[in-house]
């Protein structure tokens, strides 16, 4: 068996019910390491959908590798934070490969529980990042021009006018997918999701949509066979 070391890689999540879509970055503890991206606000809607990931890009295993790849998810996701179709709420600044790795060490509960991180930091706090692009590497990526400091005004504006791939302006205008529904009917959507259970018809497990998807894809197992039970 032939050992592949694991990756930094930016990679972009779909549903396959519903076209909301979430970019991110990942660095693998080991080599094809199961992760579904870390979503706060939105994270019923990896419960309630399938989601599928695409990996877009791969970087060195390198503290440069690291950086370039927040550097890029900064340039993609930042044109997209106002579609309402992008689940993204944020784009924080880029840290070191060292941060990042003990950071993932301690685990996404323990920084949550010990409010490190960005769990550390309010609301406002976390809107006052996002304006500024980060705080670290803000000014010198603006002075090498990378990330959306290498774009000309006019891509940017381009770039803004599609707003994705993924129809975010149709779907406004059809009222589709979550534009379809009040805040309201939303709030109900994510509190009927914890109380929604599904079985495996081939091993009678049972879980929430989300974790049910991920239990058969591990034993590769079709995720069509499943029955509601609740």
């Amino acid at each position: 068996m032939t050992y592949q070391s694991p990756r930094i890689y930016l990679y972009k999540i779909t549903f396959e019910e519903v076209p909301y879509y979430y970019y991110g970055v990942h660095k693998e503890k080991y080599f094809n390491e199961e992760y579904w991206g870390s979503p706060q606000t939105h994270k019923w809607v990896w419960d309630f959908y399938t989601p599928k990931k695409q990996i877009l890009q791969v970087f060195s295993y390198t503290d440069e590798g690291w950086l370039e790849a927040n550097n890029i998810e900064r340039r993609i996701i930042k044109p997209f934070l106002n579609d309402n179709l992008c689940l993204n709420e944020g784009c924080a600044g880029a840290f070191s490969f060292k941060i990042a790795s003990d950071a993932g060490k301690m685990g996404g509960q323990k920084t949550y529980e010990m409010k490190v991180g960005v769990h550390g930091r309010n609301e406002e706090q976390r809107k006052i990042d996002a304006k500024k692009g980060g705080t670290i590497g803000g000014k010198i990526a603006y002075k090498m021009k990378v990330g959306v400091h290498g774009r000309t005004k006019e891509q940017r504006k381009i770039d803004a006018k599609k707003g994705g791939n993924v129809g975010g302006k149709i779907a406004v205008e059809l009222g589709l997918g979550i534009h379809a529904l009040t805040t309201e009917q939303r709030r109900e959507n994510a509190k009927k999701v914890s109380s929604q259970k599904w079985m495996c018809k081939e091993t009678g497990f049972i879980s929430n949509a989300g974790a049910l998807t991920h239990y058969q894809r591990n034993r590769g197992i079709d995720t069509s066979k499943r029955v509601r039970i609740e």
